[in-house]
């Protein structure tokens, strides 16, 4: 009978009875919330599904596949992965550290823990592996030649992370968030996740899951969020401005291009070195011409690989714990004013440029500077086409995204520079 009564204790559904973990319940409905977001109404499911499915997991009472102790204080605590007993040294460390009482109160002064599958996939986030891959990927994957045709787009492209900064302003002037939190919320803005998950890795690994959750959830909505911005900061006139194509982009330039990049982003802003040397070593093999299998490999095979893990580990870092609290809610409204002022950053550059050039840029490209690749810029092209039906601006809307990219990259570095 003893043992029986031992088997039920043990059992998870026990467990949710116990102090706290109605959290866990909440966690279970808001992870099944974003698997129909994903599944059924197809918002950025290839990362959505896997982080709601880590999110699915880690609140499942008992089933220990991850552990916020090994990674508490924003760092990776080999000893405990090794087996070493948790000391009450460790935990008045982790207490002047800021730790929360909720991760410490998980673990008692001399138990031994086994790492869960989750921890060791998580070690590729923390020590920044998958996010530099995918951006090996999404160079593979990214013509940068509608940028070399038009450079004055990369100053589009630069103009869109103003919602980075304004993002990050917003949040220390809250007296919510540290700067190093702050910086991880401002990030958002440049709307690009892999970034997101870098940055916030580095700098505020407590807030990675609703900052994750955030920064995909508003790049599936994207084509919700941008449209009224552009109408409302353009004239119809401007809108209907036909741009002349592109001219041709050699080969030769399409390998400098990588190359020039690498170095000159690296010695500017170091910080910024593994994202901008990955995204350019990705688009070298495919615009180099001899590496085929290599860019295929990247494209396809390694890019799947790593989204899964990396959205599954995201996801796990989503407890009640960390999740359920009034940060994640602001972390969500400041995720909107990041891409309202990115979009209007854009826009209102482009319409300044416009009072010097001859050739009139359409100030709808501006909005694609945010880095949601290929999304911004379809959303650029569809509004145009509403006031113009023979107006063409995707390809001139791709310079700014692929400018995006390298420009939101160079934000996280100087964000980690300053705050790392």
């Amino acid at each position: 009978m003893q043992a029986i009564v031992n088997f039920c204790q043990q059992t998870g559904f026990f467990q949710f009875f116990q102090g706290g973990n109605w959290k866990c319940a909440v966690m279970i409905v808001i992870a099944c919330v974003l698997l129909f977001l994903g599944i059924v109404k197809k918002f950025e499911p290839l990362l959505l599904v896997p982080i709601a499915v880590g999110m699915l997991v880690t609140n499942l009472p008992g089933a220990s596949m991850f552990h916020e102790i090994f990674f508490a204080g924003g760092h990776v605590h080999w000893d405990l992965f090794g087996g070493a007993p948790v000391t009450a040294e460790f935990i008045s460390e982790m207490q002047a550290l800021g730790v929360s009482d909720a991760v410490l109160s998980s673990v008692a002064v001399g138990q031994t823990l086994s790492p869960g599958l989750i921890d060791i996939l998580y070690l590729g986030i923390k020590l920044g592996i998958y996010p530099c891959l995918i951006f090996m990927g999404v160079g593979a994957m990214t013509d940068f030649g509608p940028l070399i045709a038009n450079p004055k787009s990369l100053l589009l492209g630069a103009a869109a992370q103003l919602g980075i900064f304004i993002t990050f302003l917003g949040c220390r002037l809250s007296g919510l968030f540290t700067g190093r939190e702050a910086a991880s919320v401002g990030i958002i803005g440049g709307a690009d996740g892999p970034t997101a998950i870098f940055v916030t890795a580095m700098l505020a690994p407590a807030l990675l899951g609703p900052i994750a959750v955030s920064a995909y959830s508003y790049m599936a909505l994207v084509p919700v969020i941008q449209p009224p911005i552009m109408k409302l900061l353009t004239t119809e006139k401007e809108r209907k401005i036909v741009m002349r194509p592109l001219r041709q982009v050699s080969k030769t330039e399409k390998i400098i291009f990588p190359i020039v990049v690498t170095i000159f982003v690296a010695l500017l802003v170091p910080s910024a070195a593994p994202l901008i040397a990955c995204l350019m070593f990705g688009n070298l093999l495919k615009e180099c011409g001899v590496t085929e299998r290599l860019s295929k490999t990247a494209q396809n095979e390694l890019m799947n690989i790593v989204t899964i893990f990396l959205g599954v580990s995201v996801g796990a870092t989503a407890t009640g714990a960390t999740f359920l609290n009034p940060k994640t809610l602001m972390i969500l409204a400041m995720g909107i004013v990041a891409f309202s002022f990115g979009t209007a950053g854009g826009v209102l550059l482009a319409k300044f440029m416009n009072l010097f050039l001859k050739e009139k840029i359409n100030p709808l490209i501006g909005s694609a500077g945010v880095s949601a690749v290929p999304m911004a810029a379809r959303v650029s092209q569809k509004v145009g086409q509403q006031y113009n039906p023979g107006n063409f601006l995707l390809m001139h809307a791709m310079g700014p995204n692929v400018a995006g990219v390298i420009g939101s990259a160079i934000a996280a570095g100087v964000l980690i520079s300053l705050f790392g």
